[in-house]
């Protein structure tokens, strides 16, 4: 008798351990969106740095969305000389690249995260259904 009692704590203790892959799964669905997300901020301070170039003041304008710009900043500001707009274009290209190649990464991490946790998980609950067998 003293079995069966302890087989609904031990089959909610087993369902919590699955539940972790869950949440685990949870994290994944708002980390992969890291890259979209940033690449989308900074397309759209790309088209910023055009409009503040067509500015009177444009230089510091300019300067003023060099924090948001980031890691492009160099390409766009400190480029070769020419046209704004083909070195805004080329950066973009190489910005999307950059930010696809991330989100590949972080999708690869997250599928070995979840898989490891899954693994981890079942082993667990395989060992504490043993216990509880013998146990019994």
């Amino acid at each position: 008798m003293a079995s069966n009692k302890n087989g609904g704590t031990w089959t909610a203790f087993l369902t919590a351990a699955f539940a972790v892959v869950g949440l685990v799964g949870a994290f994944g669905i708002y980390a992969a969106q890291i890259p979209f997300e940033r690449a989308l901020a900074r397309n759209t301070t790309l088209d910023q740095a055009l409009l503040a170039a067509a500015a009177p003041d444009s230089a510091a304008r300019l300067a003023a969305l060099r924090p948001a710009l980031g890691d492009s900043a160099d390409h766009i500001l400190n480029g070769p000389q020419g046209d704004l707009a083909a070195r805004v274009t080329t950066e973009r290209a190489r910005m999307l690249s950059a930010f696809g190649d991330e989100s590949r990464d972080i999708g690869r991490r997250l599928r070995l995260v979840i898989a490891v946790f899954a693994g981890a998980g079942a082993l667990f609950g395989a060992a504490v259904l043993s216990i509880v067998r013998k146990a019994a």
